[in-house]
């Protein structure tokens, strides 16, 4: 088991309960691929580097877990079609 981080940027126009069953979908993908969740980080809504989609703002959640290697990938196979992100990036964290 590798530990890994998922980074999420979410659609700030969306409905708190839209915006909590994105995270909560992302979160079900993880256990589905044998991963385990350890933390999620809610930064909230931030301003964005530049404009995504016609949007200057996102919400950040940032999700650590513990998954083999294989998870990411699927992962990010279903997460990249997934309807109010705007961004993402999964990371392996170093084992320091």
């Amino acid at each position: 088991m590798n530990k890994y981080e998922l980074a999420l940027v979410v659609n700030a126009k969306i409905e708190d309960e839209e915006r909590a069953a994105v995270v909560e979908k992302a979160k079900e993908y993880i256990t589905r691929f044998g991963g385990a969740i350890t933390n999620v980080d809610e930064w909230g809504k931030k301003r964005l580097a530049y404009e995504i989609q016609k949007m200057r703002e996102g919400f950040y959640y940032f999700i650590q877990f513990d998954a083999p290697a294989d998870c990411p990938a699927e992962l990010e196979k279903r997460v990249r079609i997934m309807d109010n992100v705007l961004r993402f990036l999964c990371v392996r964290q170093d084992e320091a």
